[in-house]
């Protein structure tokens, strides 16, 4: 795995990867999931709403639920910033090792990030923390490949 990643640019193929991450949350809490009967495509955006009314779902199980439409407008709000860093590293020429690593490290705090935001914050052993943790994780090794490409592109 780790010639794989040294060796051939992966960078691009993780961005419909980070957007299947992003519409995951929905699938498991809306689409699919136990909250199905509570979610209409007409109007996706009263899910929350209809959650929150509901007495048929115990609390354990609505407020994950909730978490889980919460995760996915948090990772569609970083997809375009994620996106852009890939470009500008491939734009700017960064190493293949550079680009996979810091793409790949992104995708693997994502998916952290959304476990820790569904499942574990219903446990009281997973503290709050944890999520701002592996958030801070992805968004560092966006920052990161912002930061090399600014600096691979000076003269």
């Amino acid at each position: 795995m780790a010639s794989f990643l040294n060796d051939t640019n992966v960078s691009y193929y993780t961005i419909p990867v980070a957007l299947g991450l992003a519409l995951y949350p929905r699938v498991y809490a809306g689409l699919s999931g136990p909250g199905k009967k509570y979610f209409t495509p007409q109007n996706p955006r009263a899910f929350v709403d209809n959650l929150e009314k509901t007495e048929a779902l115990d609390k354990k199980l609505r407020l994950r639920l909730i978490r889980a439409e919460a995760c996915g407008a948090n990772a569609f709000e970083n997809l375009p910033l994620f996106a852009a860093a890939v470009t500008a590293g491939n734009a700017a020429g960064l190493s293949v090792q550079a680009l996979n690593y810091l793409s790949v490290g992104y995708i693997v705090s994502r998916i952290a990030y959304t476990w820790v935001y569904i499942f574990g914050l219903g446990d009281r052993n997973v503290h709050p923390l944890a999520r701002t943790a592996v958030w801070s994780a992805a968004i560092g090794c966006v920052m990161t490949l912002f930061v090399k490409a600014g600096l691979k592109s000076q003269p």
